[in-house]
């Protein structure tokens, strides 16, 4: 349409004519604007008809692949297995993963009825939980278990405090433990109480330490009940929650727990009960009494250690108490009360204790607990506080004992000097040394025949754990050479807190050891791994670390023989908190041992 052409300039009657053609084409405007306006509504119909024809093609296809899906599951070859066979799937999967149970009775509904139908399958107990959570999940997995299947129990409490939460700074970075020689308790593991959920299910941790790092899975356990009480695991933040505030379900978790527990202890075939600190309802432990006939290891373990009564439950018991315990053999006790003369402590193959630190035992009552298990295999003591013996010390025979090991107080010294052990294969010592321990490990080798120990470790952990020892290091040795003569079978040897320079000129070279006698002779031919930490070292430390190496790894070959002995190659070298060795250096020994693990002093701190 072209433009109007109104004449200029404008005349009574060009405005006229302008007013008629400004309205005429108003009024074309209104009618096309009309029929756009019914054109889109028209449009928008046809749309809103076909989306609705689209949606019930998709529901009719969604109900169709649904139907084809089931059908599809009705056809599949495991519907036409025979429980029996089912059933037998089940149970190795449950012996290759304790918590299978959870999952299997997850999958369908056939599934669930079959597996709540073996009682077996559910018989491991793996929880890694905290007090905030409902105890009703280890009341679900023991109704199921049944009635008469044994139980295996491990429970693994974290206690969250206020302070961890809300203040990063009160939680100081710990130094790298040492794969070889674990830091007390070994099973010491780090949470995020952020990310901790309500309960986990542990799955089989690979070779220890376990828990740390390995993958859980949550099971369906009914969830704890509101109580008006804000918990770190309910819909407000750790940070909102009040510090002096303590949930219901905290408080009283321990006592719901064991009670479930503890009316099921004559089927205990294995209980494992750990925590990290002290907790609200830690008294319920005192309900652990009875006889337990199918009990083989009992263990309860605190991280830290605590102040205790005398609590009157089984590790407590009167040695004139008849306790039925015919089949334990293993038990560990750390950081909880126990007495000498319990039952508990007779007849044992393993033996771990840690005492608490307001408990001072005679040495002749230490001795005596040893005495009342003659069938040891391996034996774990710690106490802090020792007094000395009462009645006269005897000396004593462990024909058995492969496993050693000794820590805390000085006059445990006195102990090692009492024991003969003619099967020895492994001795650690973290005691608190006042004297040169030497001495007291030759006479050990000699009274026990000289057995062939391949594992030895002197204050490794204790110079790890910032040392609790007041007279210099635990690791005082004065002839390193004397004494590694003794121990031809030795495989792995770490050390802690001794001279750097005297015992790497022990395990160099004869010719270099100005100590070797006329007849030269390697020291420790077969070790394989030395560990070091927080040993000190002089101007020559880090030379005679490099000579040390050079001898045994040679770069081409094999070492020297000496004597018609040829030391093996070192294939694992372990370096905390000793001296700077530079990256040169670090370069070097990575190119002589298959594996290097270390730590610069400086950097860890």
């Amino acid at each position: 349409m072209s433009l109007p052409d109104f004449a200029e300039p404008p005349t009574k009657e060009t405005l006229e004519g302008a007013r008629k053609c400004l309205e005429a084409t108003r009024d074309s405007v209104r009618e096309l604007t009309s029929k756009i306006n019914a054109a889109e509504a028209t449009l928008a119909q046809i749309v809103r008809d076909s989306k609705v024809a689209i949606r019930e093609l998709q529901m009719e296809r969604s109900a169709l692949e649904n139907r084809a899906s089931k059908t599809l599951a009705y056809l599949s070859p495991i519907r036409r297995l025979p429980l029996e066979l089912l059933r037998e799937i089940f149970m190795w999967s449950f012996e290759e993963h304790a918590c299978s149970a959870w999952v299997l009775a997850a999958v369908c509904t056939s599934w669930r009825r079959l597996a709540l139908r073996i009682p077996l399958i559910w018989s491991k107990i793996r929880l890694l939980t905290t007090q905030h959570a409902s105890a009703d999940t280890i009341r679900l997995w023991l109704e199921r278990s049944g009635e008469t299947v044994p139980l295996d129990i491990e429970i693994f409490l974290y206690v969250a405090t206020s302070k961890q939460k809300n203040d990063p700074s009160s939680v100081r970075p710990r130094r790298t433990p040492s794969p070889l020689t674990p830091i007390t308790p070994p099973w010491n593991l780090s949470f995020n109480a952020q990310q901790l959920s309500s309960h986990y299910v542990v799955a089989p941790p690979p070779p220890p330490p376990p828990i740390g790092s390995v993958p859980i899975v949550m099971p369906p356990s009914p969830p704890s009940h509101s109580d008006g009480w804000s918990s770190p695991f309910g819909s407000q933040s750790n940070h909102e929650r009040p510090a002096n505030t303590v949930s219901r379900v905290s408080m009283h978790w321990g006592h719901i727990a064991f009670f479930y527990l503890v009316e099921q202890m004559h089927r205990w075939e294995r209980f494992v009960f750990r925590f990290d600190k002290q907790f609200t309802s830690m008294g319920a432990l005192k309900s652990i009494n009875g006889d337990a006939p199918l009990l083989r290891e009992f263990e309860v373990s605190s991280v830290e250690a605590a102040f205790f009564a005398e609590w009157p439950w089984l590790p407590n018991a009167n040695s004139s108490s008849s306790v039925v315990l015919p089949k334990l053999r293993m038990l560990t006790l750390q950081h909880t009360p126990f007495k000498w003369s319990s039952p508990m402590l007779r007849g044992l193959q393993t033996l771990n204790l840690r005492g608490l630190p307001t408990s001072h035992l005679p040495l002749d009552r230490i001795l005596h607990i040893l005495s009342n298990n003659p069938d040891l295999t391996s034996v774990s003591l710690h106490f802090q506080g020792v007094l000395p013996a009462i009645l006269p010390l005897t000396g004593l025979t462990l024909p058995h004992v492969t496993t050693l090991t000794l820590g805390g107080h000085y006059l445990l010294t006195q102990l090692l000097e009492s024991l003969t052990l003619p099967n020895l294969d492994s001795l650690t010592l973290d005691i608190e040394a006042r004297d040169a321990i030497e001495d007291i490990i030759s006479s050990l080798l000699t009274r026990s025949s000289r057995p062939p120990i391949q594992q030895l470790s002197i204050a490794y952990s204790v110079a790890a754990n910032a040392a609790t020892f007041y007279y210099g290091p635990g690791g005082l040795v004065i002839s390193w050479t004397a004494l590694l003569a003794e121990l031809p079978h030795l495989k792995t040897l770490t050390i802690g807190g001794t001279s750097l320079e005297p015992l790497l000129t022990a395990l160099g070279s004869p010719e270099d050891d100005p100590n070797q006698n006329q007849n030269l002779a390697w020291a420790c031919p077969v070790l394989e791994v030395l560990g070091l930490r927080s040993c000190h070292a002089h101007n020559e430390g880090v030379t005679k670390l490099v000579q040390m190496v050079e001898a045994r790894n040679p770069e081409n070959g094999t070492a020297q023989a000496v004597g018609g002995v040829t030391p093996i190659r070192l294939a694992l070298l372990e370096f905390y908190e000793c001296t700077s060795l530079g990256e040169d250096v670090m370069k070097w020994l990575h190119s002589r041992i298959a594996e290097v693990i270390c730590s610069d002093p400086a950097a860890d701190r």
